[in-house]
């Protein structure tokens, strides 16, 4: 496992979750077959506390290593709480700044800073047109079937789908081929990180299973704050960084919440994390590059 990065920029060629570094050279052909797209999530604009008085720089950051990208991602996607309250200037904020990217197709799920506030209606109003209930969807890509689900509109404690947004699940998988590699991104994980801290969703193994008959399923979550990974079978688990600031990792501290760490190191812990996926390769490498001057590369794994 690891815990360090940010956003998160995945490479999809024929669904099967392999990765190298982005690179020039032999590979180019591989990487031409698929395609690129940026998870960001947390980005908490309207947070001031000491852990991070300018959100909004930091989400700037974030977009500012988008943009310079090797490869132009295909999309965006954010996994969740995209606001601190809900309010509508604080969306206005965070819409303004990804108005920035040049990459302008952005594709959303709400976290429960998103929606507590109000039930939901201010971000139904603005990222909801054309969703299904309280803001889950899907949708096709070269290829790869992506599925946006809401697991906090019901949230108490765990993370919640409900049984609605289930059945709507099975339906929609029901008209996929196995073969078709399935992105599923929602705001908590739908596994169990830390139920302790409510890091885990309470009907998460139910939609799992309905996962289990396709090849390669890659599920993509926001909420912890941190980098965390699993696989399990044909199931990537991802979880990315926030853009705003660090949580502590789970059971070193006596809750969870804002993390402040000391005065310079806020944007080593934030950053863009790097993923590609090759075809006929079992490895997932990560690389992550924190929001600092330089982007100097923070860490590399491997994991198979």
């Amino acid at each position: 496992m690891q815990w360090v990065g940010g956003g998160v920029v995945w490479s999809i060629a024929a669904g099967v979750p392999a990765s190298r570094l982005l690179e020039a050279g032999s590979h180019s052909r591989e990487r031409a077959a698929g395609f690129t797209f940026v998870q960001i999530s947390d980005s908490h604009i309207g947070f001031k506390r000491p852990a991070n008085p300018d959100v909004a720089g930091t989400l700037q950051a974030a977009v500012d290593q988008i943009n310079v990208l090797d490869r132009p991602p295909d999309l965006i996607i954010h996994t969740g709480d995209l606001s601190h309250l809900a309010k509508a200037g604080e969306f206005d904020a965070m819409e303004q700044i990804l108005r920035g990217l040049k990459q302008k197709q952005i594709f959303y799920v709400p976290g429960e800073h998103d929606v507590t506030a109000d039930a939901g209606r201010e971000y139904l109003a603005r990222f909801g047109k054309g969703t299904m209930g309280t803001g889950w969807y899907s949708f096709d890509h070269k290829g790869v079937h992506f599925v946006a689900l809401n697991n906090v509109a019901q949230l108490e404690g765990l993370g919640q789908i409900g049984r609605e947004q289930l059945d709507w699940l099975k339906s929609d998988l029901s008209a996929v081929a196995d073969s078709t590699p399935v992105i599923v991104f929602a705001h908590i994980p739908l596994w169990a990180v830390y139920p302790e801290w409510g890091w885990a969703t309470e009907d998460g193994e139910e939609a799992l299973g309905l996962l289990k008959r396709f090849g390669s399923v890659t599920v993509l979550n926001g909420h912890i704050h941190q980098v965390m990974q699993k696989i399990e079978g044909h199931v990537a688990f991802h979880t990315a960084m926030s853009t705003a600031f660090p949580q502590p990792a789970p059971g070193s501290a006596a809750s969870a919440g804002p993390m402040v760490v000391p005065p310079g190191k806020l944007r080593s812990t934030l950053g863009i994390c790097t993923v590609n996926f090759v075809p006929g390769r079992e490895r997932l490498a990560l690389v992550d590059t924190p929001l600092m001057a330089g982007g100097e590369v923070e860490s590399c794994s491997d994991r198979r």
